[in-house]
């Protein structure tokens, strides 16, 4: 009884109660990306953050494009889940894009319209087994598709990516639940290796990954759209640092946050607990805003854009 009365207590306040600053009022900072800068040759990883879990990666020639949302909601219906802010770019402005490789079929990671768009484009898809079931039926061609399971990996030119566990669930609707798989992903490069977490909670993985195939250069981790009794399937912000640690990360961006409503702490509450745990463990955090090209060779000068609008909202 009790369990029954804290879920309606729970739905009750994310309909109707939470943070009062759970959407920011004014728009947030970002910058037109300059993808011509973005696809120079160069030695080293640079990627672009366009808010939540979407984000564009040039690693040593190839452009990876993971769990890109460019919906104006990330729900089954328009009204629902409204982004803050419109992208910072349109689709048909992207460059080129060798492959899109998604993390699990949430309506906040894999977005129908977006994917829709590259019908027509030469881009490939790789995907935690039985996504690409949603791919086809969107019309998406099988030649283009790739499915890989925990611990398989497929070579990209001098790239290996590996799809590597998380622990969360799946399903686009509540009736039909945990038929696809969720991952993360290892993208390991001839000089440098980055990671990304996909939606997961805290556990064993995270060490069980940095020990196969850490230290890497650059973790990309969730952090953001948490409650403590959402543990088991999102991290929370020490757990977060937690996992870079385990991973032996050596920079940290934070995802998942500053573009969705999807819990009950405000939009900037992630970045700031986060920073406090960055600070306390001597973690490297980037956090660029959105748009802006990141050169991982370039020292870490991003400022920490959220602060201005704390205590102004």
């Amino acid at each position: 009884m009790r369990e029954n009365q804290s879920y309606f207590s729970l739905v009750f306040k994310f309909l109707f109660g939470g943070d009062k600053n759970r959407r920011p009022d004014l728009r947030l900072p970002e910058e037109k990306p300059d993808f011509a800068e973005f696809l120079k040759p160069d030695e080293s990883i640079k990627f672009i953050w366009f808010g939540h879990s979407t984000f564009l990666v040039n690693i040593e020639g190839q452009i990876l494009f993971f769990d890109p949302v460019f919906s104006g909601s990330a729900a089954p219906f328009s009204f629902m889940v409204k982004r803050f802010q419109d992208a910072v770019v349109k689709l048909e402005e992207l460059p080129p894009i060798d492959y899109i490789i998604i993390s699990h079929d949430h309506y906040d990671h894999l977005d129908m319209p977006t994917i829709e768009f590259f019908k027509s484009k030469n881009t490939k898809f790789i995907t935690p087994l039985g996504v690409t079931s949603h791919l086809k039926e969107w019309g998406i061609t099988e030649d283009r598709l790739t499915e890989l399971d925990w611990w398989e990996n497929l070579n990209v030119g001098k790239i290996k990516i590996v799809c590597t566990p998380a622990q969360h669930f799946s399903g686009r609707s509540g009736m039909n639940g945990n038929h696809t798989l969720w991952s993360s992903w290892t993208v390991i490069g001839e000089k440098e290796r980055f990671y990304f977490s996909g939606d997961s909670g805290y556990d064993v993985h995270f060490k069980n990954i940095g020990e196969k195939f850490g230290p890497f250069d650059l973790t990309f981790i969730e952090n953001g759209q948490y409650n403590p009794m959402w543990e088991a399937v999102h991290v929370l912000p020490e757990q977060t640092a937690k996992a870079h640690l385990d991973l032996k990360g050596k920079r940290l961006v934070p995802v998942h946050w500053a573009m969705f409503d999807l819990a009950l702490h405000s939009w900037y509450e992630p970045a700031e607990s986060l920073e406090k745990e960055a600070k306390k463990h001597q973690i490297d955090l980037l956090t660029p805003k959105f748009g802006q090209l990141v050169k991982l060779r370039e020292p870490n000068a991003w400022e920490r854009w959220w602060k201005q609008f704390i205590g102004n909202e």
